[in-house]
């Protein structure tokens, strides 16, 4: 049960790490209307009417909002790898639970980038355009918070379910019964 367990852990991370990236990567945080046309925007890049352009202005919350994701895919990119390893090896080590640390801090950097980034949109955005709204790219990145942080809560708690299954004396393998 707790390999199976720990697998789902690992699996939750794997799925999020796949979010992460592609919320990060895309032009869909926001949907708005400009001038009449459909405008969308991510971290890196403005479409309006379908023609996309970088960025030309540096606004400190798009900064701190990509550095958050990025740091967030790296910390979900390790808790992956350490909960893979970890399950290839039965959970018997301990980096099952630096996994599932690395996986809860993704949660927490995803958590910071989205807060930021509702916060200025809904304060400055909100206020400039009247038809806008958050689009899939930034209610993906909400998905990958809740993913990242089963898998991270998984890892953890199979760590040190396992730990306490294995620190148990077996009554049997003492030959008292």
């Amino acid at each position: 049960m707790l390999f199976n367990l720990a697998g789902g852990g690992t699996l939750s991370g794997v799925t999020a790490l796949l979010l992460l990236i592609i919320s990060t990567a895309t032009d869909y945080w926001m949907q708005y209307r400009y001038t009449g046309s459909p405008a969308n925007q991510g971290l890196w890049r403005f479409c309006i009417n379908y023609k996309c352009h970088v960025h030309t202005i540096t606004i400190g919350f798009w900064d701190a909002t990509r550095t958050f994701m990025l740091l967030s895919i790296l910390s979900c990119f390790a808790g992956v790898i350490m909960g893979l390893s970890a399950f290839s090896n039965g959970t018997k080590n301990k980096l099952m639970r630096s996994g599932g640390i690395a996986l809860l801090l993704s949660s927490f950097l995803t958590l910071f980038a989205l807060a930021i980034y509702t916060g200025v949109t809904v304060q400055f955005f909100g206020k400039r355009y009247i038809d806008w709204s958050f689009s899939w790219s930034y209610i993906l990145g909400w998905i990958a918070v809740v993913l990242t942080l089963a898998g991270g809560v998984i890892q953890i708690y199979t760590y040190q379910k396992k730990t306490a299954e294995s620190s148990t004396p077996n009554i049997q393998d003492s030959g008292l019964q």
